[in-house]
């Protein structure tokens, strides 16, 4: 049942438009968002809306984590900070698209949640992605620099930390905004420094906690 759910939402996703890239898609397919909700919510896994999967938080809805990774640039081979790990499927998807040379360091906030989404990930034999507790906030220092970094969190501003812990010719993506609203912000670093862009659409995700995110 849920095999033809998800593949009715990946049609969906290219039909609208949002979904664009083949590995993508074939990473969508490959990684079963039903393992990353609560049971009682799997009827609804493959409905593009986001699902609470505990303590004030939420699994981001499959169109817009098309946009965020389409935006991220994901490339074989590459070293991926993702800050939020939630239920993990944002990980997982990640995961596929960096391959096996490639890896995935997340990090989470909140212990039990950390602890699910490694569950979760296990589930499909995923083994490059590495689930971290801490302040993502302030980055992932030890681990610098990034190919990429991915922020499934709304930020009051783009974290400097988290900009300074870029490769020259990385990429950041971060909704950035008030609470209720923020604009996707897309920054690169260049030998010369950042450039940013804006997605025009607003987006509505759950606070980033910690340092350089909304106070509590």
């Amino acid at each position: 049942m849920f095999e033809q759910e998800n593949v009715e939402l990946v049609n969906y996703l290219k039909k609208t438009g949002v979904l664009k890239s083949k590995a993508l898609e074939k990473a969508l397919l490959k990684t079963p968002r039903h393992l990353f909700v609560p049971e009682d919510l799997q009827k609804s896994a493959y409905k593009d809306y986001p699902l609470h999967i505990g303590r004030g938080q939420t699994i981001s809805q499959p169109s817009t984590v098309a946009i965020m990774t389409q935006f991220l640039g994901t490339k074989s081979g590459q070293k991926i900070l993702e800050i939020g790990t939630g239920s993990g499927w944002q990980s997982a998807l990640l995961s596929r698209l960096v391959g096996r040379r490639g890896k995935i360091f997340t990090m989470e906030i909140i212990p039990d949640l950390a602890e699910s989404a490694k569950k979760n990930i296990e589930k499909l034999n995923i083994k490059n992605v590495f689930v971290i507790v801490g302040n993502g906030s302030l980055g992932l220092e030890k681990e610098k620099p990034f190919d990429r970094i991915i922020i499934t969190a709304a930020a009051p501003a783009i974290p400097e930390a988290l900009k300074n812990q870029l490769k020259t010719g990385g990429r950041l993506v971060v909704p950035v905004g008030s609470r209720y609203a923020q604009k996707m912000t897309v920054i690169k670093r260049t030998r010369k420094g950042f450039l940013s862009e804006e997605l025009p659409s607003y987006f509505a995700f759950v606070p980033l906690r910690g340092k350089e995110g909304f106070e509590e």
